[in-house]
Formats: C-alpha cells, structure tokens, sequence
C-alpha cells in the first residue's frame, strides 16, 4: 500500500505569524549580532572577534616573532577553517590592516610582501604574502593558556576560541578601533603607549583621579601618520565625554630651492590618502580655486613621505599653504566617538571609563593566572613531596616494589605504607634509576624548596588586593620600557586661544635677526664673542646678493614678539616658534610664520613677557614713530589679543612708512633723530593715548629745506642719568650725555647730535645705551661686531664722534643694536678712539 504524502498545505500544518513581528525580530537578531560579534570592539583588548580569531589562529599555527614567516593563504585558511566562517577577504584584509604601519600605531603582524601602501593601493593578493605576529602582539596572548580567559566553541563546537584576550597592553586605547554597527558606530583614536602606561599607573594609585588630571600624562591621541593637532578642545571633549572632533594639519616648512620657493609637506593627517589627496589638489589648480603653485610632485620613497609644492615668484607661500590646508585634505578632521562593548553592552566611554575596564580585566586576568600558578605549583610541590618520602625511605621502597606482582599492587602498597596519594605513588614508579643519587636528591630539595617559595608569594598576591595592583604596574613598566616610543603627532594648543606650554622650553636668552629679504632666525647669545672696538667682526648671518641684516635685537624663549610693518600692520610671534641657526645660518622666510601683505615689511619688533597679565598690559604703552615726524603713543591692552592676519597698529599716509616702534611706562621721554643729526626731546605725557587706528600727531619738524631729510629712530628713556649712542652711516658714532639735549615740546625741530660731513655720512641709528651694554653693528654685506658700549668714549654731543667699525669703501652700517654683556671679552688692548676731523 503506498504511503500517504502530508498535506503541507492544510490547515493544520500552517502557523500564522505576524510580518511587523518576524521582522522586528529579525532585526533585532542581526542587529544585535553585528553589534557584538563583529562592528564594536571589546574594552578589555580592543579587538573584534575577526582580530582576536585572526591573533588566536596565528599564535596556534605557530607564526610567533621568532619564527619564519608563513604564506598568508595558509593563515587565512586556518582562521577561516577553525573559527571564523566567513569570506577570506575579510579575514585577509583584517590582517593586512594590523601589518600597515600608516593604520596603526602600533602594529600588530609583521608583514613580508606588498600589504598596499598610504595610496590606498591594494595589497598583493594572500598567496603571494607572508606574515607572522609581531612582538608587542604576542603581549595580548601572553598567558592565554593560564586559564586566564573564558573559552567558548567555535562555530562547528568543534574547537575552542578565546572570549577576550589577556592584554597585558591596553589595546584600545593604543590602536584605536573603527567600525560601523547597527544603529551606533565607534570611531577611537590611538595613543602614545608610554604616555598611556603613565596614566593608567596614575590610576592605580588612585582611582579617583579626574580626566584633567589624566590629560596631564595622556596629552592627546597619537596618530601613526604624525601630523600636528590644532587646538586641545575637541581632544578635551574626547577625553572628557567619549566624544569629540580633533582636528589636524599636515607638517609643512618653506624652503628655498635655487631660487624658488618650495612647499615641503612631510605627512599627512591619519586616515587621509595620499594619492587622492593629490588629485584633488590638482583639480583645484586647475579651477583656479588654490593660485600660486606652478607644478607638485610626490617625491615620497621608502625612508618617509615628502611632497613638494613649487610656488610662483609673486606667490605668499603663507597663503598658499593655508589655501591648502582649507580645501585639501592637508587639514582634516577626526570625529572620535568611544563606543565599545562592556561586559557585552554597548557604551559610550571616556578616558578615565577606558582605563577602569581595562585595570578590572588586569585584574581579573592576574587572579585568574595566579591561581592556576599556584594549583600547577602545589601539584608539582605534592609530588615532590612524594619523590622526597620515597629517596629517604628507599631500601624499604625498592623491596616493596620489587615483591609486587604488578604496578597496580606497587601503587596501592607505596599509598598504604607510606600514607602517599595516588599522584605520589605513580610518581615514584614513573622515577628513573638516577634519581636515586644523591646529588638528584639535592636538587628535589632545591626545586620543592624553591616551589614553596613560589607557592607563599602567590598566595600572598591572591589575599591582597594592593600586591595585585603592584604586579599590574610592574608588567605595565616592563611594557613601557621595551616598546614606548616618542609622541609622533605633534600638539599646537593655540587654535583654540591656549598658549602653548613654555614649562618645556628653556628661557634663554636669543639674538633675533630678521634680515632685509625677511628671513628670520634666532640664535643664543654665546654664539657672539665679544671684540675690541674698531675691529673688523664676525661673520653673522649667510645672506643672498643684494640682502642684508636688518633687524637684530634679544629675547627670551618665553617671549613674545610684536611685529611692525611699515604699512602700519602688527602681527604676533612667540619667539619659541622661531627656527634656530648659528650665526651664519640664513634663517627661514617670516612668510613662514605670519601673513604679511605683499609689499609690505618687517620695520621694528617689540619683545613682550605676557599679553595675559592684565596689570601689565594696562601700564605698558606702545609708542610709533613714522619717516615724516608723526608719534602716537596707545596702550599694550589694545594689542593683547592675537590675530592670525594680524591688525592695524596705526594708519599711515601713502607717501609715509612706521619707522620706529617702542614700549614705555606712561613715565618716559622720548628723543627722536633725524638723518640731518638733528634730535628732539620731550616727555611722553606730551602725547595722549590714541585709539588702535589713529593716524598720531607731529613728533619732530623735519628740515624743509632738505628733501631728503627723514627720522631715522626713536628712544624712549626712563632716566635721566641715561646716555644716546647715535651711528652714522659711514661707521662713525658717539656717546652723549642725555642732559645735553634739553626738553622740548612735542613738535620741535630739535638739536644737533651729530655734524653730517661727507667722512662721517648721514646719521643711521640712535640708541639709549649704558656701560654694562654691548654693541651689535652690521653693515650691508652682513658682517657683525660686538663691542662693550664702555670701550666708546662719552663726546659732546656737537662732535662727529669715533670710528666704530671698519667699512670697505662700498659698504655701510645696515643695523644697530645693543645686548647685554654675557662672555668676557678678548684679551688684548683696546684700540684708541680715532675722531673724525672736520673738513
């Protein structure tokens, strides 16, 4: 009879469900098993389980540091095999990711092969690769087969596969994870390893430490790529909330190259690619979008990144680079968004949060690998023990074995007579012959004795939670010191208004010199030795033709310089941020620092301790001076807040230029020179404070009669015991007693400091000096001498002064100035004044 088939279409085999229902379940289903088991990241090692299968499968094949590389076909195999039954793609691609160096800050497989590169190329294909574990990898397995981590089945519950690792490096905060789930995505930065083991040691020693102050050891993420991170409020947010917006910028100097300007980028922000980068940047030349660059190329090779930018001749190479760094990815931005899995839950986790999770899996980990240490140790002990009973009790041991008809009755007499387990007594069957000399009796001895050693100090570790903290921080130190590094990403605090901290940075003293072309430079002040008046000086600074030395003045690190055009424009620059030379050195473009106009220059710089004390800055005025005559004195409160492109200090007319600027207390007089060697003395209450954007008032009447007639500079004085050193532009100079030139009103034409003859030229500079300053005079052709100002002698103000430097006929006095005496002077007798004669 043949056998009926089942109606499946009846009633009674069908079950009615809800779509909305199966659906909504459905989802929830996958959503939650993308969320766990393969976009989040676990907090304790920062892993996926596609990286923790990848880690696992690698460390069982056998492919540790210290072995051979194995072909990637191979690995991938065996994780796909065993534990992780998906594509291989994802399986090779997770692996190539932890072996590029540009994608983690600290990678985790050592590649051998093409694994792509920061051009987004693609890595040759599994086949043709080899990896192997690097061995700061082998830290996150380390003693995984302590019974440290719960295991769970594989997929087939063939095998078995790690839950978590044991980390003994906090993973998750140094590499960072990406990944996006279902409904919520993570995005974490990496960090510097040694700044990171600092803060958790920190945390040790107190858990309740604030995020502030764990921001004092973890400073900011760590990119792999370098770059510089601008301003510090995304990055505290970051740490504060879990989540935040960091911003970057590629590292670019300006150089000059045989004649042309270049752009030289040295990295790029992390996640950025290279090559589409370039594409773009060529595109936007093309749409006129960024100007001033004739052509670039990518000169990168293996030894690091480098692009180079040509710039057209008329170009501001400030203004191109920030063209740059506003439409391509030379600046970009990194949205941190710290969601990880805790205890199989998604959170949003901040700095200290990160740091808690991962100290509670140490000591989880600790425990759990301490007490498989001590069950391995007093087993081992117990045997022992054994193997001593029977060594001390051997002549009754060996009859006793040897009258047995088998091992099972040996076995059970041993355990009988001797009151041994059965561990014990299949111990001393299992015992080879040589045991029984007396020097392998010694060294029972010593392995039980120094197995109870063993067994004391983790029992001690087990009942102490202080012990257990110790152990964590002494393998987090061992971490740090085989595999901390220097912070590649560099930190600028100020674009969120913060200034940088200083507490890094010496305070020494510099020589600033900002030469005709605008190249600056600073350099210490020991590099200058101190000569004998009338000597021939030292090279100072290596100019092009047709530049030469203009501005020379010092400062500290700490300070700030105030940097006046003569358009009448201010802008700001910390004197730390300048490029160090020798004295030779030619500096580096000012373009390279601040936005200065086309056509406009550097005319004075004033040095500043602190734009942030409002005491100081409400009693500090700022006096200018320009070519024709006109002053104006405002106060340093106007020019307290940084500007990036700088603002207008003073308004000055066409066919007039700043030509001197000074700081004084409210409490100063003012003399101010003319290239007529004429000079004019009053007190600065003659002039009111002016409004940021005044024009100023008469200081000085200029000789009608003379066209060529203009100031040549400005001092400001605060006693009267105070003497003017006045230079002329042939090498001729003279100290003179201040109380030579009366006080007069604001305005006036002044009194003769100095009889113009053609020996002597036109006047150049004037200066307040005193005997314990030194004299700093370059000419034209760059050429420097320093001499002690009391090696000048004190003349009338009406003579035509002493030779000061020795000029080639084609040369003159380019720039003055004075610094304080830090290095004895040369032996030797200085030369006598030679006075100029009137003609």
């Amino acid at each position: 009879m043949a056998e009926e088939t089942p109606d499946l279409e009846s009633p009674s085999n069908i079950i009615p469900i809800n779509i909305e229902d199966e659906m909504r379940g459905a989802y929830i289903d996958y959503s939650m098993s993308v969320i766990i088991s393969r976009a989040l990241p676990d907090v304790r090692d920062g892993l996926k389980p596609v990286h923790r299968r990848v880690l696992f499968g690698m460390a069982e094949l056998g492919v540790s540091y210290n072995k051979p590389h194995k072909k990637s076909a191979r690995i991938v195999g065996e994780v796909l095999g065993k534990y992780h039954p998906h594509g291989d793609a994802s399986v090779y691609d997770t692996m190539v990711r932890m072996a590029q160096d540009w994608s983690l800050r600290y990678p985790l497989v050592d590649g051998q092969g093409n694994f792509g590169s920061i051009d987004g190329d693609s890595p040759a294909a599994m086949r043709y690769t080899e990896a192997r574990l690097k061995r700061i990898a082998e830290e996150l397995l380390n003693d995984i087969y302590k019974e440290t981590v719960d295991f769970q089945p594989n997929f087939d519950d063939s095998l078995e596969e790690p839950t978590v690792m044991p980390a003994k490096l906090p993973n998750l905060l140094l590499n960072g994870s990406s990944g996006i789930a279902v409904g919520m995505a993570t995005n974490m930065a990496p960090h510097n390893l040694t700044e990171v083991v600092d803060g958790i040691i920190a945390y040790l020693d107190n858990n309740d430490i604030t995020v502030e102050e764990l921001m004092q050891y973890v400073k900011a993420p760590d990119f792999p790529t370098g770059a510089t991170i601008y301003g510090m409020e995304g990055v505290k947010s970051a740490f504060m909330t879990g989540r935040g917006r960091v911003v970057m910028r590629a590292n670019a100097t300006i150089e000059e190259n045989k004649g042309k300007t270049q752009i030289i980028v040295t990295d790029v922000p992390y996640m950025v690619n290279k090559a589409v980068m370039l594409e773009k940047t060529a595109d936007l030349i093309n749409e006129k979008r960024i100007e001033g660059i004739t052509a670039f190329r990518d000169e990168s090779d293996r030894d690091g990144l480098r692009v180079v930018y040509d710039l057209r001749k008329d170009a501001i190479p400030n203004v191109v680079l920030n063209n740059l760094y506003k439409h391509t990815a030379l600046q970009s931005s990194f949205s941190i968004n710290n969601v990880a899995l805790v205890k199989g839950r998604p959170m949003v986790l901040n700095l200290k949060d990160m740091m808690k999770y991962y100290v509670e899996h140490r000591f989880d980990v600790v425990t759990r690998r301490t007490q498989y240490e001590l069950r391995e140790a007093e087993k081992r002990a117990h045997i022992l023990e054994g193997l001593l009973i029977a060594l001390d009790n051997i002549d009754a041991v060996i009859n006793l074995i040897r009258s047995s008809r088998d091992a099972e009755i040996a076995r059970t007499g041993l355990m009988s007579q001797f009151s041994l387990s059965d561990l014990q007594a299949k111990a001393i069957l299992e015992m080879r012959l040589q045991r029984l000399t007396g020097l392998e009796r010694d060294k029972l001895q010593a392995e039980y004795d120094e197995l109870m050693r063993e067994i004391n100090e983790l029992r001690a570790i087990l009942a102490s939670e202080e012990r257990k903290r110790q152990v964590i921080k002494e393998e987090l130190i061992d971490i740090r010191a085989r595999y901390g590094d220097e912070r590649r990403t560099a930190i600028n605090a100020l674009g969120d208004g913060n200034i940088s901290d200083l507490s890094l940075i010496a305070d020494e003293d510099m020589v600033i010199t900002i030469s005709h072309e605008g190249y600056v430079k600073r350099t210490p002040t020991t590099e200058y030795r101190s000569q004998s008046r009338g000597g021939v000086g030292a090279k100072a600074a290596a100019s092009k033709e047709e530049d030469f030395t203009e501005h020379l003045f010092t400062a500290t690190m700490h300070n700030t310089l105030l940097v006046f055009t003569q358009r009448g424009r201010l802008y700001w620059l910390p004197v730390h941020q300048l490029p160090e030379g020798s004295r030779t050195a030619k500096g580096r473009p000012l373009a390279n620092f601040i936005n200065i106009e086309s056509g406009d220059k550097v005319r004075a710089v004033i040095n500043v301790t602190d734009l942030k004390n409002e005491d100081y800055i409400n009693n500090n005025y700022i006096v200018m001076c320009t070519r024709q005559g006109t002053i104006k004195k405002t106060m340093l409160e106007a020019f307290s807040r940084p500007r990036q492109n700088g603002i207008i200090a003073i308004t000055i007319d066409e066919d007039d230029q700043l030509i001197g600027v000074c700081m004084t207390n409210g409490n100063n007089e003012i003399v101010i020179a003319s290239s007529a060697g004429k000079a004019v003395r009053f007190h600065e209450s003659r002039v009111r404070p002016m409004g940021r954007t005044a024009a100023g008032v008469r200081g000085i009447s200029l000789d009608d009669e003379d066209k060529t007639d203009h100031v040549v500079g400005m001092v400001c004085i605060d006693s009267s015991e105070a003497q003017l050193l006045v230079v002329s532009e042939k090498g001729y100079g003279k100290r003179s007693e201040i109380e030579g030139y009366r006080i007069t009103n604001r305005g006036a034409k002044g009194v003769g400091t100095l009889k113009v003859t053609e020996k002597v030229g036109r006047l150049v500079a004037v200066l307040d000096v005193a005997d314990n300053d030194d004299l700093m005079i370059i000419n034209k052709s760059g050429i420097a001498i320093r001499t002690p100002v009391n090696k000048i002698s004190v003349i009338g103000r009406n003579t035509q002064g002493v030779r000061l430097i020795t000029l080639r006929e084609d040369d003159e006095i380019s720039s003055v100035t004075k610094i304080r005496q830090e290095e004895e002077g040369e032996e030797g007798k200085p030369a006598e004044p030679e006075v100029a004669q009137e003609e």
